[in-house]
C-alpha cells in the first residue's frame, strides 16, 4: 500500500480530548467560560484587543462584513484568485465585488492594480493572505488611507504569518480566521474575528448572537458563575411606546446564530498551546521542500514580500509555459505516489458556474488568475509531515522536472 502524504490535516492528542471532555461534563454547551477563555487567549497571542469566536471561517467573513454596515450596492475590491467564502459574504451582503488579478508567484492580490479598480462606490478592500503568504500591506494600507477605505484581512490560511514583525490580521479594521481541520490549528469547525475597535467588537457579537443588542461579556461571565448578578441595563430599557423590556431580548441587528460551541472552544484552548510548535514545523517543512526544488526548470516556485514572514498553509507550484507535461498529468502522478494535491482554491473564481449571474466588475484580463486556474496546484507542509516526507515529495517532483517520469498522451 502506498503511504499517503496528506496536503493537510488535524494534529491533536490527549490534551485536546481531555479538554473537550471537561467541556462536556461542564454542561454549558455554548457561549460559556471555555469560549471566553479561548477568545482572550487568542487575542493575547495575536496582540489585538478583541477576538470573537464563531462557528467557521466562512461565518467569520460574513460577520466581519456585516459589522462594517456598508451600504448595499457599494463595491469591494478583492482578488480573482480566492476561496468562495471570501467572496460569498460580499455578494450575500448586497455588495458588488470588483476583481483584480493576482501575482503569479505570491498568489496574492496585485497591489499595483488596486487604484485602477477604485470608483466612487468603493468602500472596502478584502484581501486573503493566500496560502499563508502575507500581502504587501504597506501598499494596501497606503491606498486605504488615501481613499478612506475599510480593510478586511482574510487570514484563514495564514495564522502565524507576520508582516514587518506584526501578525497579519492586525493591520486592517478586521481580521478573520478559520479553524477547519486543514488549517494551522483546529477546533473541528470554527472561526474567529479580531479587531482593535470596541464598536466593531460589540457589533460582531450582536450579529453573531441572533442580533441581540445586549451582548456584554461581563454579564455572561457573572451569570455563568451563578452569582445572581442582574445588570442594571437589562431591566431599565424602554422599547417602543415606552414599554419596559429586558435588554437581553432586544434586537438591534438583523443577525444570525453563529456561535462556537464550548466543546470547540475547549479544543481550541489546547490547540493554541501547541500553535508555536505547529508554526515552527510548517516553516521548516516549507524550507526543506524549497531547497529540494530550487533548481526546477519547469515550475514557478513561491515567493514572498521582503517584509513578510510567512507561515505557509501549503507549498504552491505553477507549471511554466512550454513544459512537456500538464498539471493533470503531474497531479495524477503525485496522487499515485501517495502525495495529495489540491488546486489553488478557485483559481479564477469568475470562471465558476456559481457566479455566472452575479453582478461584478473586472479590472484587466485576469491572465494570471487564468494561469493559476489551468496550471497551479499545491502540496502539503503541515505538521503531520516530517523532513523525510518533504524530501520524498521534493524528489518525486524533481523526477518529473528532470524528465525521469514519462507521460503518455
Amino acid at each position: 500500500m502506498v503511504k499517503l502524504r496528506q496536503y493537510s490535516g488535524a494534529v491533536y492528542g490527549k490534551e485536546e480530548i481531555l479538554s473537550m471532555f471537561s467541556a462536556i461534563l461542564d454542561g454549558w454547551w455554548s457561549g460559556g467560560n471555555y469560549t471566553l477563555e479561548f477568545q482572550k487567549a487568542f487575542a493575547t497571542f495575536i496582540g489585538i484587543k478583541h477576538a470573537i469566536a464563531c462557528n467557521s471561517g466562512s461565518s467569520a467573513n460574513l460577520l466581519a462584513i456585516s459589522a462594517l454596515g456598508i451600504e448595499k450596492g457599494s463595491e469591494v475590491i478583492t482578488p480573482a484568485t480566492t476561496f468562495p467564502t471570501t467572496l460569498n459574504p460580499i455578494i450575500q451582503s448586497g455588495l458588488t465585488p470588483v476583481f483584480i488579478d493576482t501575482e503569479l508567484d505570491t498568489y496574492n492580490i496585485n497591489p499595483h492594480l488596486i487604484e485602477e479598480a477604485i470608483s466612487d462606490k468603493t468602500k472596502l478592500i478584502m484581501v486573503p493572505h493566500t496560502l499563508g503568504n502575507p500581502c504587501n500591506m504597506d501598499m494596501i494600507l497606503k491606498i486605504c488611507s488615501n481613499y478612506n477605505l475599510k480593510l478586511i484581512e482574510d487570514v484563514c490560511d495564514a495564522l502565524g504569518s507576520k508582516y514587518n514583525g506584526k501578525y497579519v490580521s492586525t493591520f486592517g479594521d478586521l481580521g478573520t480566521f478559520s479553524f477547519y481541520p486543514a488549517h494551522h490549528m483546529t477546533t473541528g469547525e470554527g472561526g474567529m474575528v479580531v479587531t482593535d475597535s470596541d464598536e466593531l467588537s460589540e457589533r460582531l457579537r450582536g450579529y453573531r448572537d441572533w442580533g441581540r443588542l445586549c451582548n456584554c461579556e461581563p454579564c455572561l461571565e457573572v451569570s455563568r458563575r451563578g452569582e445572581g448578578y442582574l445588570c442594571p441595563k437589562r431591566l431599565n430599557f424602554k422599547l417602543v411606546e415606552n414599554i419596559p423590556y429586558d435588554r437581553r431580548y432586544v434586537y438591534g441587528y438583523v443577525g444570525y446564530n453563529l456561535k462556537m460551541t464550548e466543546i470547540q472552544a475547549a479544543m481550541g484552548i489546547a490547540q493554541l498551546r501547541k500553535l508555536e510548535r505547529f508554526i515552527g514545523i510548517r516553516k521548516e517543512n516549507f524550507k526543506t521542500l524549497f531547497e529540494c526544488l530550487k533548481n526546477c526548470k519547469y515550475f514557478i516556485l513561491p515567493k514572498s514580500e521582503g517584509k513578510a514572514d510567512p507561515c505557509w498553509f501549503a507549498f504552491p507550484l505553477t507549471i511554466k509555459d512550454g513544459a512537456f507535461f500538464s498539471r493533470d498529468q503531474v497531479t495524477r502522478y503525485l496522487e499515485r505516489k501517495g502525495i495529495q494535491t489540491r488546486p489553488i482554491f478557485a483559481g479564477n473564481i469568475v470562471r465558476h458556474p456559481a457566479y455566472k449571474n452575479v453582478n461584478y466588475r473586472v479590472i484587466g484580463n485576469l491572465s494570471n488568475a487564468d494561469k493559476i486556474l489551468r496550471d497551479a496546484f499545491f502540496v502539503g507542509v503541515y505538521p503531520g509531515l516530517d523532513k523525510k516526507n518533504m524530501k520524498f515529495i521534493g524528489g518525486v517532483i524533481n523526477d518529473i522536472d528532470n524528465g525521469r517520469v514519462r507521460f503518455s498522451g
